[in-house]
């Protein structure tokens, strides 16, 4: 809608009393995705690491010695520590209000902020026990504190009354919190003993100074009822345990501990461990104050300088000039790692954490990292020289395959000289380059004005694409869009696809924000989970965030992905003059090439989401595709039906 026209159609009792303010725990319930990502089954699970990462805290910070984890038959958690117990004398801000209500019924309350209480930890942002228990249906907090036992209830975040002394404890102490999640938010989602078993024996070796005791009352058939996990030799432990059996460059894999204190006169700690295998695909686990960071951060960035410069600085001592072509890419090939550190107060990105941005960890963590590296590769030559003889080769294969490329590529690029077909990039090698499969020419039209003419590709597709979910090969192998895609690509299907044939790093799904876009983007996607799926595990699929609205107040504008931001800036203000105006996209096509570029295109200020697969739980993926995209109706139907309580509006 033109922006001259907007004025005149706004609802005339649009006043102040049509400002929504959410107080207490209301915003979790109303976007719980902006506090724990979502309302699936992952989502889920997080509502456990939140209430684990506060016992965690309490025991790195050397306050607790114990956690127990229990699943009981109802599929409500317990997590109990012997730690000193959440505070429950009276709150100074708030004296008609104890401690222990503060902390679960406000948000950005908990004793976290100042460094006092916890030099690191895992909750900064006060939100994480809050969260829960605005999600939960239920929730008892019991505090074994001063040789006294407290408890208070809730439900939804609303207390069920006040905190009451319930008896004495003499020889106990520490938190318990036991909380059901809220079927009104996850629907039938449950939680998962295989899962949770996983999870809590890794932060056992993540601090090798606490013993997790493990119950379920849920019998799935493949998880211990009861365990108890305490790793004395910390990620060594787990390095050996998750490589199994696995033939290694070296015996005994790279590992250690720097107290930055010691070092650095900086509180906290970097432990790592790493060794090199031709058995398998190489790996990264990364951790800050013991919560995982799957997209790793600058900690993992800082780790593998260390290690990049130590295996270079061994190849000069050794006189082997083959070493200064190594990269981090050739690292990470068979290089499997486990990385953790604990700093005061990290920053991540997100408030699920899943990357740290803390730019002090980078330098601390390498300057801890490289010095130990030199010495461990003078003190093992055996292994130091299988290990650099193994990345000089991965580092050739690389080159080679580089050359070959170049060459695909002109050769991809005459093929595929059709109108409205590949707009290919000038850079001859794949680092750095981009492939936009977009909707359509009209959207084709302005991202070719707004792209990055050297790195960035665009591939129009005409309509929709093969539902490749149960079609004959021979029907895939015969469609004209997925022969222009693998053309473009430069790979082959299913097991003749190499993930080293791509011809782009990053390989983007660009389509508009509506049924037809969505449609669009899930064909496409169920088309590479099926037929390229190292694609996705190595992490070159992604999916293009352009914005439903642009706001423009005067000389200032912002642009919103949804409703809910565009009403948040609306309440507060964009910081022009005069009064809002509101644009909205109904599609790509719509947007000029500024607004594309700047918010969907250039890689200083766009927004993308990658593309992943829950590692954990891979037949989840497996089931959900087939029933989303499958050939029986009625499943669809019914996964419609138990989520579709979630949709708040449908834009049609």
């Amino acid at each position: 809608m033109p922006n001259d026209l907007l004025a005149d159609t706004q609802p005339s009792d649009y006043d102040a009393s049509s400002i929504e303010v959410l107080e207490g725990l209301e915003p979790v319930r109303k976007r719980p995705g902006m506090y724990i990502g979502g309302t699936d089954e992952r989502a889920l699970h997080h509502l456990v690491a939140e209430v684990l990462d506060n016992s965690m805290d309490e025991a790195v910070a050397g306050f607790a010695n114990r956690i127990e984890v229990e699943l009981h038959a109802d599929y409500s958690m317990s997590i109990r520590d012997n730690g000193r117990g959440i505070p429950v004398d009276p709150h100074p801000k708030f004296p008609d209000k104890s401690a222990l209500e503060v902390i679960l019924c406000t948000l950005h309350a908990g004793g976290k902020f100042s460094g006092k209480a916890y030099q690191t930890s895992g909750g900064l942002h006060g939100v994480g026990a809050s969260v829960v228990n605005a999600l939960s249906d239920s929730m008892v907090v019991q505090v074994a504190r001063d040789k006294k036992l407290f408890e208070q209830s809730f439900s939804r975040g609303i207390p069920q009354g006040p905190i009451a002394q319930i008896g004495a404890a003499p020889n106990r102490r520490g938190t318990t919190v036991t909380f059901h999640a809220d079927e009104q938010i996850f629907g039938h989602h449950r939680f998962k003993p295989a899962r949770l078993f996983k999870s809590i024996r890794s932060k056992a070796y993540l601090f090798s100074g606490v013993e997790i005791r493990w119950k379920t009352a849920i019998d799935d058939g493949e998880t211990p009822t009861e365990a108890t996990f305490h790793f004395p030799g910390g990620l060594s432990d787990y390095l050996k345990e998750t490589m199994d059996k696995a033939t290694t460059y070296a015996e005994q894999p790279f590992g250690g501990t720097v107290d930055f204190q010691e070092r650095f006169n900086v509180p906290g700690k970097v432990e790592w461990a790493i060794n090199w295998t031709p058995s398998r695909d190489g790996f990264i686990q990364s951790y800050c104050n013991t919560v995982p960071t799957p997209e790793g951060g600058t900690h993992v960035a800082g780790f593998w300088s260390a290690v990049l410069k130590g295996i270079k600085a061994y190849g000069e001592l050794v006189n082997n000039k083959k070493a200064a072509q190594i990269t981090r890419d050739d690292l990470i090939t068979g290089g499997c790692a486990l990385v953790s550190c604990f700093i005061r107060e990290p920053e991540f990105v997100g408030q699920t954490k899943d990357r740290l941005a803390t730019v002090e960890a980078q330098r601390l963590v390498e300057n801890a990292v490289r010095d130990h590296f030199d010495n461990w590769l003078a003190s093992n030559n055996k292994s130091a020289g299988a290990i650099l003889d193994f990345l000089i080769l991965r580092a050739e294969e690389r080159l080679r395959r580089r050359q070959e490329k170049e060459t695909a590529r002109k050769t991809a690029t005459k093929k595929l000289r059709l109108p409205g077909k590949l707009v290919d990039c000038s850079a001859t090698n794949r680092d750095g380059t981009e492939l936009f499969i977009v909707e359509g020419d009209s959207a084709g039209g302005s991202a070719k004005m707004a792209r990055n003419r050297k790195t960035q590709a665009l591939l129009p597709l005409r309509g929709k694409i093969l539902n490749v979910l149960g079609a004959a090969g021979s029907k895939i192998g015969t469609n004209q869009e997925i022969n222009d895609l693998t053309q473009a690509l430069g790979v082959g299907l299913g097991t003749k696809f190499n993930v080293d044939d791509l011809r782009y790093d990053k390989i983007i799904i660009m389509t508009d924000a509506d049924v037809d876009g969505a449609h669009i983007a899930a064909l496409l996607m169920t088309f590479f989970y099926t037929q390229m799926r190292p694609m996705i595990d190595a992490g070159h699929l992604y999916m293009a965030c352009p914005p439903l609205f642009r706001l423009t107040q005067g000389a200032k504008r912002v642009y919103c992905v949804d409703e809910a931001e565009k009403d948040d800036w609306l309440e507060k203000g964009i910081g022009g003059k005069g009064r809002i105006d509101v644009s909205r996209f109904k599609g790509l096509g719509e947007m000029d090439a500024k607004d594309l570029k700047e918010t969907t295109m250039d890689p200083a200020s766009r927004k993308l989401i990658r593309i992943t697969i829950d590692e954990d739980e891979p037949g989840e993926t497996d089931g959900l595709v087939n029933d989303l995209m499958g050939k029986k109706p009625e499943k669809r139907f019914q996964y419609i039906q138990e989520n579709a309580r979630f949709v708040e509006e449908l834009d049609v």
